[in-house]
Formats: C-alpha cells, sequence, structure tokens
C-alpha cells in the first residue's frame, strides 16, 4: 500500500481501477466535503455496452441497486460501496490505516463503518461512478450477484429479510394483505402492483443515465423481468454455499465479514 502511505494531503480518492468519470468527478466530490462529512462516495453504475447481458448489468445498476443505494442513504443507514470514495486520511489513520482492513472481504463496509463509528457522515456525489465488469454474460452476472449477496450475509445477518424487498415477493404480500383487509383480487393486485414497479424502475434508470438508455424499452422489459425472477434463486444459491472464488483463489466467509483461504490438498 505503497501510494497511502506516502499521500501528504488531507484527503484520499480510493475508487477502483477500471473506474470511468468525468473531468469535474473529483471536484464534485471535494465540494460534498463539509465539515462534519468523513467521506464522499459515488452511486455505482455502468457504461453503455452492446449485447444482452450489459443490459441486464445496466438494468440492474439502473433499478434494483440504486433503489436500495440511495434510500439506505437517505435514511442514514450505512451503504457504501468502494467503487468511489473521498474519504479523509486522518479518520484511516486513527483506525489502523488501510492495513487494518486487509483481513475483510468487504473493507469498503468496514472503512465506512470505521469513519462512522467516529462521528462522522456520509454524503453522496451527484454523479455517478461507471465500471464495468471486464468480460460480461448471463451466467458472469449471476455469480457476481451470488458473490456480493453472500458477503452481505456474511456481514449483516438482516440480509435475511432482503427478498421481501424484491417486486415479486412484495407484491404478492401485499396483495395477500389486500385481500385479506379490503377482499381484493390477489392476482390482479399483484400484476397491477409489479406493472407500477416496472414503470417506477424505468423512470429511476432514465434519471440516473440521464436521458433514455441505449437499448429499446423491449430489451428493457425483457433483462426488468429477468432480472427480478433471478434474485430468490441467487438469495438461495448464496445461503446454501457460504464459500467464493475471487481471482485466483477459494474463500470461506466467516460472520463478521472475514474469510479464509480453501487450500487444496
Amino acid at each position: 500500500m505503497p501510494g497511502y502511505e506516502v499521500a501528504k494531503y488531507d484527503l484520499v480518492w480510493i475508487c477502483d481501477s477500471g473506474i470511468r468519470v468525468k473531468p469535474d468527478t473529483l471536484t464534485d466530490m471535494a465540494s460534498q466535503m463539509t465539515e462534519k462529512v468523513g467521506l464522499v462516495h459515488g452511486l455505482p453504475y455502468v457504461a453503455d455496452r452492446q449485447g444482452f447481458a450489459a443490459t441486464l448489468e445496466q438494468v440492474y445498476f439502473g433499478t434494483s441497486h440504486p433503489r436500495s443505494y440511495i434510500s439506505a442513504n437517505v435514511m442514514g443507514i450505512k451503504c457504501v460501496t468502494g467503487m468511489s470514495c473521498l474519504m479523509r486520511k486522518d479518520i484511516l489513520d486513527q483506525a489502523g490505516g488501510l492495513i487494518a482492513f486487509a483481513q475483510y472481504i468487504a473493507e469498503d463496509y468496514f472503512m465506512a463503518k470505521a469513519i462512522a463509528d467516529r462521528g462522522w457522515k456520509f454524503s453522496m456525489a451527484t454523479q455517478v461512478a461507471m465500471q464495468n465488469s471486464g468480460s460480461y454474460s448471463i451466467a458472469q452476472f449471476q455469480s457476481r450477484m451470488i458473490r456480493w449477496a453472500k458477503l452481505r450475509i456474511n456481514m449483516l445477518p438482516a440480509t435475511v429479510c432482503e427478498p421481501i424487498s424484491e417486486c415479486f415477493v412484495a407484491s404478492l404480500i401485499i396483495g395477500w394483505a389486500a385481500h385479506h383487509v379490503f377482499r381484493w383480487d390477489i392476482m390482479v393486485f399483484f400484476m397491477c402492483h409489479c406493472l407500477a414497479w416496472f414503470i417506477s424502475d424505468y423512470i429511476q434508470l432514465r434519471g440516473i443515465q440521464g436521458g433514455p438508455p441505449a437499448f429499446s424499452k423491449l430489451d428493457y422489459a425483457v433483462a426488468w423481468f429477468i432480472r427480478e425472477s433471478m434474485t430468490i434463486q441467487i438469495f438461495l444459491s448464496a445461503l446454501w454455499d457460504p464459500t467464493i472464488s475471487w481471482r485466483t483463489g477459494r474463500y470461506r466467509l466467516r460472520c463478521g465479514g472475514t474469510a479464509e483461504e480453501i487450500l487444496e490438498v
């Protein structure tokens, strides 16, 4: 970590190597670093690419992910990804520096937690942080979502309630409640609720994109349906197997966000 060790300024910008930002992104982030703010982070998103797998990825990062990410931050819940973060270096130094977080798989979450535990606030940049995975396919997207779900479950046990925040499960629950209280037809309510969710997601996607997306509305509809249909399978897969594959290694996750490498015998 030589770059961090020799940094001489008060603020450090930690971001993924393949990130894509605008020329004034860092200026925007620095302007959000007010007196009581210890960390400024950008909303993760992706750049336009060709192919349906890229559309699926973009639909996820433009609908489900920002819905929970922005909502959590509005409510004051710690929800930070390390894709693009501007932090106060002295706070990280108080927590032991970057080396103190090397034991964690999701070190970005624990760096944010260390900053919040010291009484500092978070702020979101007005610009998104774009990063596309190097290679992409539907299977790779699914594996990525399962890996992220495994991390969330081990860091935050309350993640087991996550499925009820997804469209189809939430619509069924609310439909049952509406039928029980008002005697409304469950399936009619389910379809109407899903349609409203579908339209709201598209409006949000356009807002994140800053205009209409590069793909058609039909592509959006298909990608949205596939993404929503994957959620239960992704969640159950994450619960079933607590190990993850990362780079060239395989690791067993422990409660609290740490992991141990599984060595081949």
